[in-house]
């Protein structure tokens, strides 16, 4: 819980503006990082899945979600006190101002909402996509926020999740691998190369990220001190070390370090790191970067040998470098990091402790998550039809292309894209529904 005092400080609120906006960008770095992984024809549609993140979620946040995370009530999920932004004005949470506090909470769940999407793109429209990543803000992180942060019954049990390795990242790791196995895959997923279009994009993406994460990780800090200062070290040291470790492992298997393994071994650093930032040592971080490489390198190979069409590999990143980073906090953490003792410090109890709160939120969001895709999909069908995946998202689902043709771009005529879309689906007989 947060320590309250009677006034807010001045230098920890503007670190902590400074923070939320850093995490804000993340969104769009992440809308970066994923536009480039995918096909010319989809980088709008992969875009926007991020972008309106935003807006939907955030307003989600605001309204309704908040509250349930971090308003009093049992130790699943959170009161109604908060409900509309009621009671949360410019009273002071923790030194901070509270509205500030809630604020920066909300860049967390638009980010965690936006990841899920790296599993299903190329293949969901847009609208039900929208309806699903509010109704799971709702059901889905806010309770998980609340067992772990808001005084719900894994942070009365122990577990140590700095800033979101199991809140963010296990927890959209589960919706994803759900949702990626509910839509099954594209309609080109291993009939041909599904190739990045544009590799620049990912690095600008993964390098936004890294900024950003600062704020993610040294923002967890809630003010300008110690704690904030041991998180951004951590930041930078943890994926130096998986890039360092990723690039050998790339350069020893096929004699080539490649920018998208690069970009990824960063995202897979940060992820790892997340929840230890502020409870290791910076050798800890260095060691817990330089783990997490080798487990999500091969999770990612493992991956593209099945029939798992988890697009941009949301599981092989976030899961297995969030559950690893988890794992080692209760391996790594110290007392006098500002952790509890763990497994090196000689509470083996710790790791134990951990594998609960993994456990627990990973079977909790994958549930729910197979509830809200069906539920959705009972009103509006959530996959596209061949056709629309065939002629790219970009057209289909916005009217938009990310770029022109030739010496022109394809002109879009709502109706009569409309018609050639049924008549298309009528004549391939392809089923629209979502498998049961």
């Amino acid at each position: 819980m947060i320590a309250q005092s009677a006034e807010s400080s001045a230098a920890d609120t503007v670190w902590m503006l400074v923070s939320t906006a850093l995490v804000l960008l993340m969104t769009p770095a992440l809308a970066f990082f994923y536009g480039g992984l995918v096909r010319a024809k989809n980088a709008l549609n992969t875009m926007m899945m991020s972008v309106a993140s935003l807006g939907i979620v955030g307003l989600t946040w605001a309204l309704l979600a908040y509250s349930l995370a971090f308003g009093r009530g049992t130790g699943v999920v959170g009161g109604l006190e908060f409900l509309g932004l009621e009671n949360v004005g410019l009273e002071v949470k923790g030194s901070i101002p509270h509205l500030l506090f809630m604020a920066y909470q909300a860049t967390f769940a638009i980010i965690t909402a936006a990841l899920i999407s790296g599993a299903i793109v190329e293949r969901m429209r847009f609208g039900p996509y929208l309806a699903f990543i509010a109704l799971w803000t709702i059901v889905v992180y806010a309770p998980a926020a609340h067992w772990v942060w808001g005084g719900g019954w894994l942070g009365s049990l122990g577990v140590l999740d700095y800033a979101g390795g199991t809140v963010v990242h296990v927890n959209a790791a589960s919706a994803a691998l759900v949702a990626a196995l509910v839509l099954r895959p594209r309609r080109d997923y291993g009939r041909q190369a599904l190739l990045p279009h544009n590799v620049p994009y990912v690095l600008l993406g993964a390098a936004l990220l890294w900024f950003g994460w600062f704020g993610f990780n040294a923002g967890s800090a809630l003010g300008a001190n110690k704690a904030a200062a041991l998180a951004f070290v951590n930041t930078f040291l943890a994926p130096a070390a998986t890039l360092v470790v990723w690039m050998l492992i790339e350069l020893a298997r096929t004699g080539r370090a490649t920018a998208v393994g690069l970009a990824t071994a960063i995202v897979v650093g940060l992820v790892a790191i997340t929840p230890a930032a502020g409870f290791v040592s910076p050798l800890g971080a260095i060691a817990i970067g330089a783990i997490a490489a080798p487990l999500s390198y091969v999770a990612i190979l493992w991956r593209s040998r099945t029939a798992l069409d988890d697009s941009l590999d949301v599981v092989a990143a976030h899961g297995v470098g969030g559950a690893t980073g988890a794992l080692l906090t209760g391996v790594f953490a110290r007392p006098e990091w500002g952790g509890s003792a763990g497994l090196i410090a000689g509470n083996p109890r710790q790791v134990g402790v951990q594998l609960i709160g993994l456990a627990a939120v990973a079977a909790y969001s994958g549930l729910a998550t197979l509830s809200l895709i069906k539920l959705v999909n009972a009103v509006a069908r959530v996959r596209s039809s061949q056709r629309d995946e065939a002629v790219g998202l970009d057209i289909t689902q916005h009217g938009e292309e990310a770029y022109t043709r030739g010496e022109g771009a394809v002109l879009v005529m709502p109706a009569i894209t409309a018609t050639a879309t049924r008549s298309t689906d009528e004549s391939m007989r392809v089923p629209l529904e979502v498998p049961a």
